[in-house]
């Protein structure tokens, strides 16, 4: 510390002169190497407040790009970075706020192939996903590679927290939740919603458990779970302990490797192309589920089927499939009298997660003909329709 110029320890004064801080605390941050995964909700403040700290080298994970429903709440981003990659945003803000700080990019985001060898290089990581396989991806990489991890969570107004060690006694994530949720049990914040500062509070939470740790000051999170309820201002803290039956970190675990069919399902199911495509079944006159480009010709066809959306009024406003007749998904069952029976229904959704529960309802209803359209508007829009706004 005592090589510091005059200007970069006026930048780090406020910290320095904290008695649980000071030079040697500061020297710490320097040195320190923090992994943030996803650029988004959670990784915007962390990633901002982890740069403005000082840490000397930072460690940024993701694949996506920047789209305007984003900035209600990734506040790393700005509308002139809009179709532009996240990385390329977030490397110019973080270099504008610190250019002192050495940033390390991985443009592939995390997978079962690299993460390994990413996080043997860093001191502690910071999980800033929003979906369930590369959450459970994560936990399983920190833990077998020996790195602390920080969660973080968020679903319309609650928001959680916590810190995983996994050369304590401690739980990790799987000791909460051994397997991932069933597609479409469980909505994500795409389908459900967020209030942006909720965002901003637990991603700030994130930053401030890495500090901690890092420097060796106050009481971390491990081995509880910060709850927040931003409605009622509830924060709690739950204990949490470690699963002696955990197929991770149990007394005989199952994983002991990575391997990628532990983290098949997404949140964004049949995005891509036919990802997610349920199998046809060939009782029925109609499938159960079709790619968007398959519904894209179904729906030109001389037998074309009752196109059925199931979104939110909202929705509809910012972008429709022309044709689709539109009923919430939660009056459906209040209309099946005004649905044809003897006619093929295609419904549709955002993601492909609330159609999936009408088809399945439908089907239950004696509507056999019932089929959904996987990856919803949102896959209609990347594959068939470019020019079409997305939210």
């Amino acid at each position: 510390m005592n090589t510091w110029s005059a200007e970069k320890m006026a930048r780090y004064s406020r910290q320095v002169i904290l008695p649980d801080i000071g030079m040697e605390g500061q020297q710490r941050l320097a040195n320190a190497r923090v992994l943030i995964i996803g650029m988004g909700g959670l990784g915007s403040p962390a990633a901002l407040y982890l740069a403005a700290a000082g840490i000397g080298r930072l460690g940024l994970a993701d694949f996506d790009t920047v789209a305007l429903h984003n900035l209600q709440r990734q506040v790393l981003h700005d509308t002139t970075r809009v179709g532009q990659s996240k990385l390329d945003s977030a490397c110019d803000r973080l270099k504008t706020l610190n250019p002192e700080i050495k940033l390390e990019r991985y443009d592939e985001g995390i997978t079962v192939d690299n993460a390994i060898d990413i996080f043997s290089k860093y001191d502690l990581i910071v999980d800033g996903s929003d979906n369930f396989p590369t959450r459970y991806l994560v936990n399983d990489a920190a833990f077998l590679t020996g790195k602390p991890l920080i969660y973080g969570s968020i679903f319309q107004f609650e928001g959680q927290a916590s810190l995983f060690n996994p050369t304590g006694k401690g739980p990790c994530y799987r000791c909460l939740f051994p397997n991932m949720p069933k597609p479409g049990s469980v909505p994500n914040c795409e389908e459900a919603g967020v209030i942006g500062a909720l965002c901003g509070i637990i991603g700030n939470i994130q930053a401030m458990e890495a500090i901690k740790w890092i420097v060796g000051l106050g009481d971390s999170l491990c081995n509880q779970l910060l709850v927040i309820d931003v409605l009622t201002m509830n924060f709690r803290k739950l204990n949490l302990k470690k699963d002696p039956d955990c197929p991770l970190c149990g007394s005989h675990p199952a994983i002991k490797t990575l391997t990628s069919e532990n983290y098949q399902f997404s949140c964004h199911a049949g995005m891509n192309d036919d990802t997610g495509i349920v199998e046809q079944d060939t009782s029925n006159a109609a499938p159960p589920a079709i790619d968007v480009k398959k519904a894209k010709t179904w729906l030109i066809a001389e037998d074309k089927p009752f196109l059925l959306d199931v979104r939110e009024v909202h929705e509809v406003a910012i972008c429709k499939i022309e044709g689709s007749h539109h009923i919430p998904m939660n009056d459906v069952i209040n209309h099946l009298s005004d649905l044809p029976k003897e006619q093929a229904i295609l419904v549709y959704c955002h993601h492909g997660m609330r159609s999936l529960k009408v088809v399945e309802l439908l089907r239950k209803n004696s509507f056999a003909k019932a089929t959904n359209m996987t990856g919803g508007i949102e896959a209609w829009a990347i594959n068939c329709v470019p020019d079409m706004q997305r939210y």
